[in-house]
């Protein structure tokens, strides 16, 4: 057993890896300020600890908790709203990461997962899919951050030991994402058609991402508890699917007479986006389960049942 805090452990990905860690018999804790994870998603069994990454309350935490592992999900992930505000992207997302990390270096923290990305890192593609190799170029003050936290974690691995495992995600969907705001797609466009509303497509739609069911998220995190030393993985399914595909098999699912509508293309879109996940097959043992098909389907019940309720 392992004592391991979750940050952004009341959040969408975090707390379906929080879920997991507590099932699996760990003493799990959860770091999250509640601006958008929900009390609701903590599971039984975790203790939440509401309080910003970048307090100085986190150093108290650390020193009384003495946690093992850290698994680092909090952020500022609005790419749009990093664009918008560079300042305040880099202060929750790097100055977050290096006041955890001061803590844990302090207080005997062994371990290191980190929920990076993997589209924003290497912005366009000059090979597809991309692997871990190919070029970082990423186009958004939030893509440049999780590149510099990659780096920030490689500095605490070579100066203090502390080993890390990055998580590149692709576009990570699933049940309790959250539908407000400019992330998650999936979530806005799915609770917009079971509302009766008609979503608005950016564009052609003819831009590309590689979509992630939460449920193999979660796999790769559990997998990267096990690994020793020092790793930099991509999370993807290697299918590119376009925005209008993915518009039209939420359309068929849950409202099939509503027509498509497309609206001005958002500035500085990434127009694709596409994953290897062939080292992570060999590094972790992972690869994806989950079909975008399937995975929409699970996702729309999900929402399907919160909208009813």
């Amino acid at each position: 057993m392992k004592k391991v805090l979750v940050t952004g452990g009341a959040g969408f990905i975090g707390s379906h890896v929080a879920d997991a860690l507590v099932s699996r018999g760990h003493e799990v804790h959860i770091l999250d300020d509640l601006s958008s994870g929900r009390r609701e998603n903590v599971p039984g069994g975790a203790e939440l600890h509401v309080m910003d990454v970048r307090s100085p309350d986190v150093y108290r935490l650390f020193e009384s908790r003495r946690f093992d592992v850290l698994v680092h999900h909090a952020a500022q992930m609005d790419v749009r709203r990093s664009v918008a505000d560079p300042s305040f992207d880099a202060d929750v997302n790097i100055r977050g990461l290096l006041n955890l990390m001061e803590a844990g270096r302090a207080n005997g923290l062994s371990k290191v997962v980190f929920a990076s990305t993997g589209g924003a890192i290497y912005g366009e593609p000059d090979t597809v899919p991309q692997d871990e190799s190919h070029v970082l170029q990423p186009m958004s003050p939030y893509g440049i951050a999780k590149l510099a936290s990659e780096k920030y974690l490689h500095y605490y691995f070579s100066e203090f030991g502390i080993p890390y495992v990055a998580l590149r995600y692709g576009n990570v969907y699933g049940p309790r994402q959250n539908p407000h705001g400019e992330a998650g797609v999936v979530a806005i466009f799915t609770t917009r058609l079971l509302s009766g509303l008609h979503p608005v497509i950016n564009g052609d739609g003819q831009q590309t991402r590689d979509y992630v069911f939460v449920g193999d998220v979660v796999s790769a995190n559990l997998a990267a508890l096990e690994v020793s030393g020092c790793e930099v993985v991509n999370v993807g399914t290697a299918v590119e699917t376009s925005v209008n595909t993915l518009f039209r098999i939420l359309r068929d699912l849950i409202a099939p007479d509503v027509p498509e509508t497309h609206g001005p293309a958002k500035p500085g879109e990434q127009k694709r986006s596409v994953l290897s996940f062939g080292r992570a097959a060999r590094v972790l043992g992972w690869q994806p389960t989950v079909d975008v098909e399937t995975g929409l389907a699970r996702t729309v019940e999900w929402f399907r049942g919160r909208h009813a309720g």
